[in-house]
């Protein structure tokens, strides 16, 4: 949801942009004739209007102070949103006892790798400390089943993820792909 929010807020400005950018004349120029475009002669607040807020003299730097606030705010959403993916610490039973989601990604991938068929596994965790998504990616190795590689899979690595990040909910989301054989040049 808030992903969604923060780019719909991001293509309203950057739409509005673009079309006050259309009543410049050098880019007026470089757009295709077809394109719809704002009137240059059009006026946003007339004369009287602005010359009446600029004899306020807090007017101006309000507006500035307050535009700068506003995008800082949005660069703030953003970091934040792009930064909550991942999973930093997790915490275990007992207080300050605490382990890297990293290092449970690797010991995950560790044990993907030992099944039976799949040549390189890669783990990601997402999601929030107590709701986990383990996104695992598998490539098989051209001779591998996958149907076997998943149920050992399920029965393994994941039940043993899951035992590790009780009492939370981890989800487990499994892509796969084949590896597959290069040609190899005869000189």
């Amino acid at each position: 949801m808030n992903r969604a929010t923060l780019f719909c807020t991001a293509a309203a400005l950057l739409g509005a942009g673009a079309a006050l950018a259309t009543t410049a004349d050098p880019v007026r120029d470089r757009l295709p004739s077809g394109w719809p475009l704002l009137d240059t002669d059009r006026v946003w607040l007339g004369e009287r209007t602005v010359d009446g807020w600029r004899d306020h003299g807090w007017w101006t730097p309000a507006v500035i102070a307050g535009l700068s606030l506003v995008l800082l705010l949005l660069l703030l959403w953003a970091a934040l949103e792009l930064r909550s993916g991942r999973l930093r610490v997790l915490q275990l039973g007992r207080p300050g006892v605490t382990l890297a989601g990293p290092a449970l990604a690797a010991a995950i991938a560790e044990r993907v790798q030992a099944v039976d068929g799949v040549t390189r596994a890669q783990v990601r965790l997402v999601g929030r400390p107590r709701r986990l998504r383990a996104r695992i990616t598998l490539v098989l190795a051209p001779d591998g089943s996958p149907r076997a590689a998943l149920r050992q899979l399920s029965l393994q690595a994941v039940a043993e993820a899951r035992a590790a990040a009780a009492p939370r909910e981890l989800e487990a989301e499994v892509r796969m792909s084949v590896q597959t054989h290069k040609a190899r040049r005869i000189r």
